[in-house]
């Protein structure tokens, strides 16, 4: 006798009962935690007033949640029921049968509870993917005409970027739904005895037959609806012919066709598996033959078809054939990054001696930037630190001021608390912590162009000892009415404040040092959540984990808490349908401390449209330093530079500006949110619009492409020959890290009049000499690309190849080495600017000298400057002395060239006297002996440690060499020309030059 498996043992009562209380606990923190979040950030979003975001996004999340989760529930547990329905009510003895016994008499009498269980489970889960999409569903629903169509379908650009990926998604829930019901079901068929394995006659029951069969027929029909999509998602596929996005010639003329024919195929396969399974045959041959059929079918003429027009027909003459096709992705990259206007003017890029008009230049050398953002935070930090606890930042920003009437450019640093390292171990407790350190204080600025004593000369920003320093102007060029920081690009996560009257009068904040004393003050702007109630102190309590909000007296009825408080971050949550760019900067607007981020909307399904990874195109030697924050890995094919955002420094106010007033992708999302999210461009006041800058992370992707889609014709781009390429950052080229683009106050070649614009140069792809200099800035608020293209055959230095050329050049490789002073100290090189000027390129590149003394701070010491490239190299004390050395030098290669000196006319050239050089006329000589007498008195301080003497030698010895080079320049327009050259110090001595040690903290 064979006896039966006995049913699966049933859980003890104790046992349900601590499973149902470990759950009911899950359940509860799980919905406290959610409910937590979800009010603290109701509060957030009402006090920066957008809590229209909040609840059009939540309810979005919700209903995408519910709608997409019942609907899988309800199609697997409706199966799973059909399924347990269509049950045969007598099962054939087998063991194979008595196997599932004990099964079907465990599931049998809860079949409901586990249907329903599995079903609300696998809803749990598609609903969770389903409300990630609520982006996807918004533009969806919003979505706006493009006005442009593409070349292959004759469709809107809408149609791809709105409609095409929300169809997707559900093409991809669908097939999700089937599988797994063709699972479930066919589980449920096999335990009930629906389907068997073993036995005499069939093993699957007509009623399992038709539920399984028309299960499968659904799945063909969706693949039916895939191959109709296939055909637009062509448009958006890599041609590995042509090496463009797009669909080519084997794609229109061999894959599409088939496409459309699969499509056909598919459906008549679904019918045909309906058919022969349920009514004709009746059994599963002819079904099954039909799906290898269909397999078949999409190798042959989805796969070996295209490949054989590719290969027999294309790639023998890939351009003819392809030329089209390339046109489409040129035009339409360039249309879907904005590169489509770019102004492109041939520029000469001759190689000349320095021109003298170099001394008289109004319009580009009186606007060179001489102080790095990226060099000048240690500056900043110390000179203008005050407390250890402020800091800059690892870099500063560039902005332009209109002061006394004149615009330039200033490097500028907001006064921040360093809650990373700057407090100390006492100021770290959490009163301190966050409530007395709750700001910063003042917007410090500096002349980009002006030098005080190898430092900047600060003119805002001052702690109240205005004109202490003969580096400092006499008063605030800069005026701010109020200059707190209390929201900041060093404030991350857990930096919260919490801020209000403490109730008996007093102040409680510290505000700033002033000489001997130190203020207070008491926060009285409108930022900040009031956490006066005591629920909402529980609250905060909860959300941030931290008791004092109960028991401290600090939190009272009039306190309030400001979290958040990093300028991106505030932006992020307020538009979280923007990318925002990695640099935001402050600016001084109407009196008040404004931080301005700059947002893009992208798009990634852009027909025909070159694909690019936002991280890698806009990754650079700066990105991830300091402020500079990575994109994040995620390709793109659109972007536009749609909104300028601020945010207020003083009570964190979030303001939405559009700025791309044609965007379809800003439009869709302006609707989704109500219509009134983001204020018209003609309201941004012209106090913010006079500081809004081009974009940096926008310019660098425009770059990368401009790098190729500068070529227009179908022939040239796809040769390759004229490409561009971003060299590598000039002082360092073997890290592989890009050059960053700087800004600049200056007037370029074709431009009516300076304007501040960022610049970059491009190298011919494989070579290092200058291929062009492309610029973008603003003109009447419109965004204005332009690029400076050389000639091929131009000999004119890259950043890289020029770079290289000054530091080894001769009578400057020496002097860099005694700026080293042996290891004592750290040469380092700011921006190298490449300046258009007279047909030519002006190459300037500050040097600054770090000593390695603790709290030590870069110090500009020198200037590079080249013309043409670096044979032309000088190595100055300061740009006016370096402008002066270069027109000499242009002076003597016309003069050794027969040509006349600047400002002079062409004289006969005078007669030769012999072959020895002349004697150095006495001046001459005196002044040698001077830099020679110095040179050694620099190297006997130095060997003997004495710090104090060696700054003085050295600071002897600079006014030595000036006086040589003074001496030198009257000798040499004293006597007549002569091809022999003059002997120098250099012939005896190492070349001379300072380096004083820097101030300790």
């Amino acid at each position: 006798m064979v006896m039966r498996s006995s049913p699966l043992p049933r859980m003890s009562r104790r046992g349900r009962v601590t499973v149902g209380v470990l759950v009911g606990v899950f359940v509860l923190f799980t919905l406290l935690g959610w409910g937590v979040n979800a009010w603290t950030d109701w509060l957030w979003f009402d006090e920066v007033h957008y809590t229209g975001v909040f609840s059009t996004v939540l309810t979005t999340r919700l209903l995408l949640f519910l709608v997409v989760g019942a609907a899988m529930a309800v199609v697997i547990g409706g199966n799973l029921y059909l399924a347990y329905r269509l049950r045969p009510l007598l099962r054939p003895h087998s063991s194979e049968q008595q196997t599932l016994d004990r099964y079907r008499m465990a599931l049998s009498p809860r079949i409901g509870i586990w249907i329903t269980v599995i079903s609300v489970v696998v809803g749990l889960f598609a609903g969770l993917s389903a409300q990630g999409r609520w982006d996807t569903w918004m533009l969806f629903r919003n979505a706006q005409p493009f006005g442009t169509k593409d070349p292959i379908f004759n469709i809107d650009i809408g149609f791809y970027v709105f409609q095409y990926p929300f169809y997707r998604y559900l093409l991809g829930v669908g097939f999700t739904a089937v599988v797994l019901a063709v699972i479930g079901s066919l589980a449920v068929h096999y335990i009930f005895g629906g389907v068997r394995l073993q036995g005499g006659g069939d093993r699957i029951t007509n009623a399992a037959r038709a539920h399984l069969t028309t299960l499968v027929a659904v799945f063909v029909l969706f693949k039916a609806v895939a191959y109709v999509l296939d055909r637009r998602a062509l448009l958006l596929s890599y041609n590995e012919g042509a090496k463009v996005y797009g669909a080519g010639y084997a794609d229109v003329n061999a894959l599409l066709p088939a496409k459309e024919i699969l499509g056909y195929i598919s459906i008549v396969v679904a019918i045909a598996i309906i058919l022969f399974s349920n009514a004709i045959i009746r059994n599963l041959v002819w079904p099954g033959v039909s799906l290898a059929l269909l397999g078949i079918s999409a190798v042959a003429i989805g796969g070996i078809y295209p490949s054989a027009v590719q290969s027999f027909e294309v790639n023998p003459s890939t351009l003819d054939k392809e030329r089209p096709y390339i046109k489409n992705s040129i035009e339409a990259t360039r249309a879907a990054f904005g590169i489509d206007k770019v102004d492109i003017k041939a520029y000469p890029g001759v190689s000349q001696p320095p021109p003298a008009s170099l001394a008289t230049d109004t319009s580009i050398v009186p606007n060179i930037r001489l102080l790095d953002p990226q060099l000048l935070s240690e500056t900043y930090t110390q000179l203008q630190q005050a407390r250890g606890f402020y800091n800059f930042g690892d870099k500063l920003d560039i902005d332009r001021y209109n002061v006394s009437g004149n615009t330039q450019d200033y490097v500028v640093g907001v006064r921040e608390i360093n809650y990373r390292t700057g407090l100390t171990a006492q100021q770290s407790n959490w009163l301190n912590r966050h409530t007395i350190y709750t700001h910063g204080y003042g917007v410090v600025a500096a002349p980009a162009n002006r030098v005080c004593n190898e430092q900047p000369y600060f003119v805002s920003g001052f702690l109240g000892d205005e004109g202490s320093d003969g580096c400092q102007s006499a008063t605030e060029e800069i005026k701010t009415s109020q200059p707190r920081i209390y929201y900041g690009e060093q404030m991350e996560d857990g930096d919260y404040a919490v801020v209000g009257s403490r109730g008996n009068g007093s102040n409680a904040e510290f505000d700033r040092p002033t000489g001997n004393n130190e203020q207070y003050y008491t926060y009285d702007g409108t930022g900040g959540v009031p956490i006066g109630s005591f629920v909402r102190r529980l609250l905060y309590t909860v959300k941030m984990q931290e008791t004092n909000f109960l028991l401290s007296e600090a939190v009272n009825d009039n306190s309030k808490l400001m979290y958040v408080r990093n300028p991106r971050d505030r932006v992020a949550k307020v538009a979280p349908f923007l990318k925002l760019d990695g640099d935001p900067y402050p600016a001084v607007v109407d009196g008040r401390v404004v931080w301005i981020v700059d947002g893009y909307t992208t798009a990634a399904t852009y027909p025909n449209s070159e694909r690019v990874n936002l991280q890698s195109v806009t990754s650079d030697e700066l990105t991830g330093s300091g402020a500079v924050v990575a994109q994040a890995r995620e390709e793109i094919n659109y972007i536009r530079n749609s909104v300028k955002a601020t945010v207020d420094a003083y009570d964190g106010t979030v303001k939405l500006f559009e700025w791309d007033d044609q965007d379809p992708v800003l439009k869709a999302w302006n609707k989704a949110f109500g219509g009134n999210l983001i204020t018209p461009k003609a309201e941004i006041p012209q106090e913010l619009s006079d500081h809004l800058r081009y974009p940096a992370d926008l310019f660098k992707v425009q770059r990368d492409l401009l790098a190729r889609y500068h070529v227009s014709e179908p022939n040239e781009f796809f040769s390759g020959q004229d490409y561009w390429e971003v060299p590598n950052a000039p002082d360092d080229p073997d890290r592989g890290q890009k050059q960053p683009p700087y800004y600049l106050m200056t007037q370029l070649p074709g431009q009516d009049d300076p304007r501040f614009q960022l610049t970059s140069a491009v190298t011919p792809r494989g070579r290092q000499n200058l291929a062009a200099i492309i610029s973008a800035s603003y003109v009447q608020g419109q965004p204005k690309l332009e690029a400076l293209e050389l000639p091929d055959q131009s000999v004119v230095s890259g950043p890289v190849q020029v770079h290289q050329q000054m530091t080894n050049a001769t009578d400057v490789r020496g002097q860099l080495s005694v700026l080293a002073a042996d290891g004592k100290a750290t040469v380092q090189y700011g921006n190298l600017l490449s300046l258009p000027f007279d047909n030519g390129m002006l190459y300037v590149e500050p040097v600054y000298v770090k000593s390695n003394q603790q709290n030590a701070y870069p110090l500009l010491q020198r200037v590079l400057l080249s013309y043409g490239d670096g044979s032309n190299a000088v190595l100055a004390s300061n740009l006016e002395q370096g402008i002066k050395d270069l027109v000499a030098k242009g002076d003597a290669q016309r003069q050794q060239a027969g040509q006349p000196p600047s400002g002079q006319p062409e004289q006969p050239p005078p007669p030769q006297t012999g072959d020895q050089p002349p004697a150095m006329s006495p001046e001459l000589t005196a002044a040698a002996q001077r830099v020679s007498a110095a040179i050694d008195e620099a190297k006997a301080a130095q060997e003997s440690g004495d710090f104090t003497r060696y700054g003085k030698a050295l600071t002897d010895l600079e006014a030595a060499m000036d006086a040589f080079q003074a001496a030198q320049r009257a000798a040499n327009n004293n006597r007549p020309v002569n091809n022999t050259p003059t002997p120098t110090p250099t012939a005896t001595a190492p070349p001379p030059t300072t380096t004083p040690s820097a101030p300790a903290g």
